[in-house]
C-alpha cells in the first residue's frame, strides 16, 4: 500500500495519507512545521471534531473524577496521612508511565501503512505540527477508555479500599501532566524552573528527539539514560 515517491498534500485531510509514506514516514514526521493552525485530520465533521480538546477541558472533566476517588477511600476509613501518601504514590507511577508510554509507545518506530496511520494519530501529529493548540492535550474519550485496564490492574494489586485513591493519584498525575505539557508549547515562564522544563522539551521537539521523554519533570530521563546532550556535550538542564 506504498506509493513510491509519494508526496503529504497538507491542504487535504492528513491520516489516511500518512500511511503511503512507508518507511519514509519517520523522517517526515520529525520535521516540525510551526504553526498555531493544525491540519485537518478527517473528511468526516464528527471524526476531526473528536481529535481536537481545549486545554482546559482536561481538569474540567478529570479533577472531579479524581475528588470522587480519593473520597471514596476516605469513606472507607483512610486516615489524611495515609491519603495524601496514596496519592503521592499514585502520582509517582505516573510519572514513570508518562515516561514509559512516550520512550517506547509514542516513539515506536513504524513503516506499514496502518503502523504509520496510527502512530501519526497516537503521537506523530504531536511532533508534526508541535504548536496545534487543539491537539496536545488527550481527548477525554479515549482517556476514558483507557482509564480501564488500569483501574483494573490497581485491582489486581492493591485493597479494595486502597485502589480508588490510587487511581485519583494516578489520574491527577496526568492531569498534571497534560496541562503542563500544553504550558510548555503555548506558555511564556517567567521563572527559572518552567523556563528550564520548557527549553527541556522543546529540545525534544526540534533538536534531539530521541531523547528526554519525560514532559513533567526529568527524572526518569537521568535514571535510564535518556538525557539530552548540550552542544558543548554537557547534559542539558
Amino acid at each position: 500500500m506504498v506509493a513510491q515517491g509519494f508526496t503529504v498534500d497538507l491542504n487535504k485531510p492528513l491520516v489516511f495519507q500518512v500511511g503511503h509514506l512507508g518507511e519514509t514516514y519517520q523522517e517526515w514526521v520529525h520535521q516540525p512545521i510551526v504553526s498555531k493552525e493544525g491540519p485537518r485530520f478527517f473528511e468526516s465533521d464528527f471524526w476531526e471534531f473528536l481529535t481536537r480538546t481545549v486545554w482546559w477541558a482536561i481538569p474540567v472533566i478529570w479533577l472531579p473524577v479524581v475528588c470522587w476517588c480519593i473520597s471514596m477511600s476516605v469513606r472507607m476509613g483512610h486516615t489524611t496521612p495515609q491519603i495524601a501518601l496514596m496519592v503521592v504514590c499514585g502520582i509517582f507511577v505516573w510519572t514513570l508511565l508518562e515516561y514509559t508510554l512516550h520512550r517506547f509507545l509514542f516513539h515506536i518506530k513504524t513503516k506499514s501503512y496502518w503502523g504509520n496511520t496510527l502512530h501519526y494519530l497516537l503521537h506523530g501529529c504531536h511532533h508534526k505540527h508541535p504548536m496545534d493548540g487543539l491537539r496536545l492535550v488527550f481527548p477525554p474519550a479515549a482517556t476514558a477508555i483507557l482509564c480501564i485496564p488500569f483501574w483494573n490492574l490497581l485491582k489486581l494489586i492493591s485493597t479494595p479500599s486502597t485502589t480508588p485513591v490510587l487511581f485519583g493519584g494516578g489520574l491527577l498525575g496526568y492531569v498534571m501532566y497534560d496541562v503542563t505539557h500544553y504550558y510548555l508549547h503555548h506558555g511564556q515562564p517567567t521563572s527559572e524552573m518552567p523556563k528550564s522544563l520548557k527549553k527541556y522539551h522543546l529540545n525534544h521537539h526540534f533538536r534531539v528527539q530521541d531523547k528526554g521523554f519525560g514532559i513533567t519533570s526529568a527524572l526518569w530521563d537521568r535514571v535510564f539514560g535518556t538525557l539530552p546532550l548540550g552542544k558543548a556535550g554537557e547534559k542539558s538542564r
